[in-house]
């Protein structure tokens, strides 16, 4: 199989900075999107380390075998916590969700709400649950409780950047031709809901083009923050003429 990728970021129309950061490398075949936290210092500078040491990671890793992300990621955690014990005594953060493909598998990390999704025969599938205290209610209400405060629903209950050692959701689903991922941040996925990405991932256009007309109808809906998204494809192979 044959993979064509993409990535853009813009600001949005209210942010005075980008705190959104990406990774779309078809050498290493590692995919995903990090949101610097703004209610915190150095968002920016948390997401840029995530993606940064994360490459390190992937990198130096053998090819072939299917590598396990939640130490990897862990690692990545704890690039984050020693950058801010230099420049943000109270703490930095980020979200963090990417694949590496390996041995046609889509191995998937994910900590935060940030977002991916598969396309597939022509339907979308959320392959990512947002980390917050709303999600994680709910996940407790089996227990027989879920109390949350209504204001903060949407706070991250976890993130990158935060002490000890984050849980890491990991997925691991097998590729197959004509299937599509998209990564995105919340400017993204705030400002159109599924129905409509499902509509706009499907179109035969190249993945930049489908990109750039997501982050233009974010931006003409107001722009509140950054977005930024990740396609990749994944072509069947080429017959030889």
């Amino acid at each position: 199989m044959q993979i064509r990728s993409a990535a853009s970021t813009d600001i949005g129309k209210v942010r005075r900075a980008n705190e959104d950061r990406f990774v779309c490398d078809d050498s290493l075949l590692l995919y995903g999107v990090a949101d610097g936290i703004g209610g915190l210092p150095g968002g920016a500078e948390a997401a840029q380390m995530a993606v940064t040491t994360l490459r390190k990671e992937i990198a130096a890793m053998p090819d072939g075998p299917i590598p396990d992300l939640v130490p990897v990621t862990r690692r990545v955690n704890q690039a984050v916590c020693s950058l801010a014990e230099k420049i943000s005594p109270i703490g930095m953060g980020t979200t963090l969700t990417y694949a590496v493909l390996r041995e046609n598998q889509f191995c998937l990390a994910h900590v935060g709400d940030s977002r991916c999704y598969r396309i597939r025969d022509g339907k979308l599938t959320p392959l990512t649950m947002d980390h917050t205290v709303e999600n994680d209610a709910r996940r407790r209400a089996a227990a027989g409780y879920a109390v949350y405060n209504e204001a903060q629903r949407k706070s991250l209950t976890r993130c990158i950047g935060q002490q000890g050692h984050p849980e890491v959701d990991t997925l691991q689903l097998p590729l197959q031709a004509n299937d599509r991922y998209f990564f995105c941040s919340d400017g993204i996925d705030k400002a159109i809901n599924e129905l409509e990405l499902a509509v706009m991932l499907t179109k035969d256009d190249a993945p930049a083009d489908i990109l750039a007309r997501l982050i233009a109808t974010a931006n003409d809906r107001g722009g509140r923050d950054n977005a930024t998204g990740v396609l990749v494809y994944v072509d069947a192979p080429r017959r030889q003429a």
